[in-house]
């Protein structure tokens, strides 16, 4: 038996779709202590859109170790810290006339967007917030009320109370019906806000459509409850522009992000919010011990370089438009697939979960890294780093292929 079999705790989940133990890591590729290489388009579900072990950050923390500089500040003040709140305003909140201040929660996602959760009920004094099928929050008790996975729910030996979910508006729903229905039940129960993923990583990629996000953005103002988008796994450059909702013509009133946004793989969770609804908040009300994630800013910082042209964008737009010609011939084969995704964020729904495991599996043997989403696990969701090079991406793509022919020819 491994250390991990004695050790670790039975909760753990990754490590046994991938049952080696990893030694080093570079860009888009992962080895284990056998020396096998594996092209990664998992990512750490979204942590690693620059890259494992990107060169610019890394040497910007190794530089910001050997001055000795704060590591863990809880919120006080850091030069780290003003470094990148002031990158972050002038590179990302500037040029979109985004007022928002920046709220450093504790430092995994469910943090941000408990914090979030909590301050609308604090600014409107209602108890109800909206969430949405197949969503994914995280998996503290609040945001695990908005989370709708049953598997995830039925973890938490207490009621989850305070969260309805409703159907998301996507291209295949009626938008207008969805929104009218909406409207109909939030009338008599006005919440305090609708919180709401534009893409449904965890819940099999699932796209809001545009009208229906502009619909629902509407009733909330209408309703007098805040918009919460949740752009933990899909933001910070994902879909080819910082935000997911950059092309959709909305004004949420919080912003949750996490992952991608420490830059390296180091923690770092915060909300956009606001000013009106921050001032709500009382000194040390809401609090985190690890807040003050200054290896994060460091190298978080250097990650909104990419951000300072559209040098990366411009490089996911090709990528994206790659994968989707390379994935073209797999679809026209098999008419039951289907493959939704905005970015070089893509869910290949098999229709099936035990197939769809038995690709993660097949692939993970031929060097391919992926892992599956949605309900029952039926969906492929190819995430690589926006950093990949065409050489890894065009073979990590011919591995998922073959290995998706060889399964769906067994099983016809």
């Amino acid at each position: 038996m491994t250390i991990f079999e004695q050790r670790e705790s039975s909760i753990r989940a990754y490590s046994r779709v991938y049952p080696v133990t990893f030694a080093t890591a570079n860009n888009a590729r992962q080895t284990d202590t056998d020396g096998k290489e594996y092209i990664d388009f998992f990512a750490g579900a979204g942590v690693l859109n620059f890259g494992h072990n990107n060169a610019l950050m890394k040497q910007a923390i190794i530089e910001y170790l050997q001055a000795d500089g704060v590591l863990h500040s809880l919120d006080m003040q850091t030069e780290a810290k003003a470094a990148f709140i002031q990158r972050f305003s002038d590179v990302i909140l500037a040029p979109r006339n985004m007022p928002h201040r920046l709220q450093f929660t504790g430092p995994t996602g469910t943090n941000a967007v408990e914090a979030a959760m909590k301050l609308a009920r604090r600014v409107t004094g209602r108890p109800h917030i909206v969430a949405f099928h197949q969503g994914f929050h995280g998996m503290t008790l609040g945001s695990l009320a908005a989370t709708a996975n049953p598997y995830f729910r039925g973890a938490a030996g207490v009621p989850l109370e305070h969260v309805s979910h409703h159907p998301l508006g996507t291209s295949d729903t009626d938008a207008h019906a969805l929104i009218a229905e909406l409207r109909a039940q939030c009338n008599a129960d006005k919440p305090a806000a609708f919180l709401v993923e534009t893409i449904q990583a965890e819940g099999g990629v699932n796209v809001v459509d545009r009208q229906w996000i502009q619909s629902l953005a509407s009733l909330a103002k209408d309703l007098g409850a805040l918009l919460i988008v949740d752009d933990i796994q899909v933001g910070c450059g994902r879909t080819g522009s910082y935000f997911s909702f950059d092309d959709l013509d909305i004004e949420p009133d919080i912003v949750c992000l996490a992952k991608g946004v420490g830059g390296i793989g180091t923690p770092l969770a915060l909300n956009l919010v606001r000013p009106e609804l921050d001032d709500h908040w009382s000194p040390g009300e809401h609090t985190g011990t690890f807040r003050g994630q200054n290896l994060s800013f460091v190298a978080g910082k250097v990650a909104l370089e990419y951000f300072t042209d559209a040098k990366l964008m411009n490089e996911v737009r090709e990528k994206t438009d790659f994968m989707l010609a390379t994935l073209q011939p797999l679809l026209a084969k098999d008419s039951s697939l289907q493959l939704r995704g905005k970015g070089m964020i893509m869910g290949l729904d098999l229709g099936d979960g035990e197939r769809a495991a038995s690709i993660v599996g097949r692939c993970f043997d031929s060097g391919l890294l992926i892992a599956s989403c949605g309900m029952g696990g039926k969906v492929l969701k190819l995430i690589p780093p926006l950093t990949i090079s065409q050489q890894d991406l065009a073979a990590g793509l011919d591995i998922l292929i073959r290995t998706t022919e060889h399964v769906l020819e067994e099983a016809a």
